[in-house]
C-alpha cells in the first residue's frame, strides 16, 4: 500500500465490512482497510481497490429497472474463465442471481447488499 496511485470504486452498504468479507471471498483479494465505517480489498497486483462505506440509509437498485424504483447507477463486472462455476461459488458466498438475463456468456447477480454485479466469459462459442 505504499504507492500513491491508486483508484477505486466505493460502494455504500449498511454492513461494510460484511460485503467486504463477499467480495474478499469471491474475487480472492485481501482485506486492507477495516473500521467502523468502512472496509477496502485490492488485489495483490494492480493500482485499484474496491471499497465499502456505512450507509444506514441504502436502498439496493432494482435489476432490471422499474419507473419509480431505485435506480441502478453502476455495476461491477468480473471477467471468469468457467461460469458455471463462478457463479455456483458466488451463489454459496450469499450472492442471489437476478431473474432477467440478457446475454448467455453474462450471468448478472447481485450481492448481499443487493449491488448488481455480472460474471462473464469472453464469449466466444457463444
Amino acid at each position: 500500500m505504499s504507492r500513491h496511485d491508486w483508484w477505486g470504486v466505493v460502494l455504500e452498504a449498511p454492513d461494510p465490512q460484511a460485503l467486504a468479507r463477499f467480495y474478499a471471498e469471491l474475487l480472492g483479494w485481501e482485506i486492507t482497510k477495516e473500521d467502523a465505517d468502512g472496509a477496502a480489498l485490492a488485489p495483490p497486483q494492480g493500482v485499484a481497490y474496491l471499497a465499502f462505506q456505512r450507509s444506514q440509509e441504502y436502498v439496493p437498485p432494482v435489476w432490471p429497472a422499474h419507473p419509480g424504483s431505485q435506480q441502478i447507477t453502476m455495476h461491477l463486472d468480473f471477467e471468469v474463465t468457467d461460469l458455471p462455476a463462478a457463479v455456483t461459488h458466488a451463489l454459496e458466498l450469499g450472492a442471489h442471481e437476478a431473474a432477467h438475463q440478457p446475454q448467455t456468456n453474462v450471468r448478472v447477480l447481485l450481492d448481499p447488499a443487493g449491488h448488481p454485479f455480472c460474471l462473464y466469459t469472453d464469449g466466444e462459442g457463444d
